[in-house]
């Protein structure tokens, strides 16, 4: 099937078969590992042609979780997401760049604090399948960097031996299926 002749797809994002999470550095010497156990999205793609996918996805930042309570609390507050202010991040994106085979870069807008910048993400398209009960699904991993500072998430401890008591650095990690209608 040719570009001209695929089929246009929508889908949203099935929660229970997706994750995004985060990585930052602390001490700059280990990783710290957290997730948003609220988030939605949808997508409208053409099949087998990425080019002009829309994307628009939310997380609820109450829902931070990093397995450890005093944490979650401090990263909920003024000093990072500030949740009771800015309950939500957003992205919005517009249109994939095919790098090879399965692998995309996904441009948008990312929106953390009423600050928007853009940002480019690397996508790994897991492939179509069709579920047991007749579902089709769509499968992606999405990562990326993104400079917290450039977000207002400024806050930060400068250690007796030299560094930081948290990179500026957030890696993002994501894993997604869509359920397509």
């Amino acid at each position: 099937m040719s570009a001209t002749e695929s089929k246009l797809m929508t889908g949203v994002i099935d929660p229970s078969h997706s994750r995004v999470q985060f990585k930052v550095k602390h001490l700059m010497i280990s990783n710290v590992l957290g997730s948003f156990k609220e988030f939605e999205g949808k997508a409208s793609m053409v099949e087998n042609d990425f080019s002009s996918t829309v994307v628009s996805f939310s997380i609820t930042t109450a829902s931070i979780d990093t397995e450890a309570a005093d944490r979650d609390t401090h990263l909920k507050s003024a000093d990072f997401f500030d949740v009771e202010k800015y309950p939500k991040i957003s992205f919005e994106g517009k249109g994939m760049t095919q790098k090879d085979e399965e692998n995309y870069e996904l441009t948008g807008n990312l929106t953390i604090k009423d600050v928007t910048k853009p940002v480019t993400l690397s996508v790994e398209f897991g492939g179509l399948m069709t579920d047991p009960w007749g579902n089709k699904k769509a499968g992606f991993s999405i990562t990326g960097e993104i400079n917290r500072k450039d977000w207002g998430m400024v806050w930060n401890a400068a250690l007796e031996t030299g560094g930081v008591l948290v990179s500026d650095k957030v890696k993002i990690l994501c894993d997604v299926e869509f359920a397509i209608s």
